[in-house]
C-alpha cells in the first residue's frame, strides 16, 4: 500500500506518466520497462512503485489520462466545428498531430499488443475504441441527415470504417516518416464521405 502522499508527489506522478506515454507510442507497451523509466526522469524504480504499483496500473493510469484528452478534444471540436465533413478532418488532424511528433495513436499501439495486455488495459482500450466510434457515429448520423454527408451502409460500420482506416494509415505512413502519406490517405477517406452537390439542370 503506497504511504501518505507528499508536496511534489502529483508532478512526479505526471512525469512518470509522461515518460511513459512517450515510450509506449514510439516502442510499444512491451517495449520498455519501469528501468527505462527510471533512468528517462532519473528516479528510482521504488519511486515509481511508490506512484504505480506495478506496470499493468501504470499502463491503465495511462490509457485513462489519454482517453480523458481525447474526449476533451472531441468536445473541442464539437463546440468550435459547424458542419460533420470539418468535425471529420479535425477527427483526423488528432492523427496527424501524434506523428508530426513521431508518435502513434496510444491505444492503437496497445491494440497491436492486446493479447499480451493485463484484462484492465484490454478493457480500457476497448472502451477508447468504443467511445470514439460512438462519437464518430453521432457525426455521421448528423451528416446524413443534414446533407452533408454520403453514408452508405450503417453509421456504426461506417465509423469503424474510418477509425480503422485512420489508425491503419498512420502504421503504413510511420516507416516512411512520412506524415503527408497520412493526410493524403485521411483527405481521401473524409472525401470520399462528403456528398457531393447536385449537378446543375439545364
Amino acid at each position: 500500500m503506497a504511504g501518505r502522499k507528499h508536496p511534489g508527489d502529483g508532478d512526479t506522478a505526471s512525469r512518470i506518466l509522461d515518460a511513459a506515454e512517450r515510450l509506449v507510442q514510439r516502442r510499444g507497451f512491451n517495449g520498455f520497462s519501469y528501468a527505462d523509466v527510471a533512468a528517462e526522469l532519473d528516479i528510482t524504480k521504488a519511486s515509481l512503485h511508490y506512484h504505480f504499483a506495478g506496470k499493468a496500473e501504470l499502463g491503465e493510469a495511462l490509457i485513462d489520462r489519454y482517453a480523458n484528452r481525447f474526449t476533451e478534444a472531441l468536445s473541442a471540436i464539437d463546440s468550435r466545428r459547424s458542419d460533420a465533413p470539418a468535425k471529420l478532418a479535425a477527427y483526423a488532424n488528432l492523427y496527424t498531430r501524434a506523428l508530426r511528433d513521431e508518435r502513434m495513436c496510444l491505444c492503437g499501439m496497445l491494440a497491436a499488443e492486446y493479447q499480451t495486455l493485463p484484462q484492465q488495459m484490454q478493457t480500457a482500450v476497448i472502451r477508447f475504441f468504443d467511445d470514439n466510434e460512438t462519437w464518430l457515429r453521432h457525426v455521421l448520423e448528423v451528416g446524413s441527415d443534414e446533407g452533408t454527408l454520403s453514408v452508405s451502409g450503417s453509421p456504426s460500420n461506417t465509423a469503424r470504417l474510418v477509425i480503422s482506416s485512420l489508425e491503419g494509415a498512420m502504421l503504413v505512413a510511420r516507416p516512411y516518416g512520412d506524415v503527408a502519406r497520412f493526410q493524403a490517405a485521411a483527405r481521401q477517406l473524409i472525401a470520399s464521405l462528403v456528398a457531393r452537390s447536385p449537378a446543375p439542370t439545364a
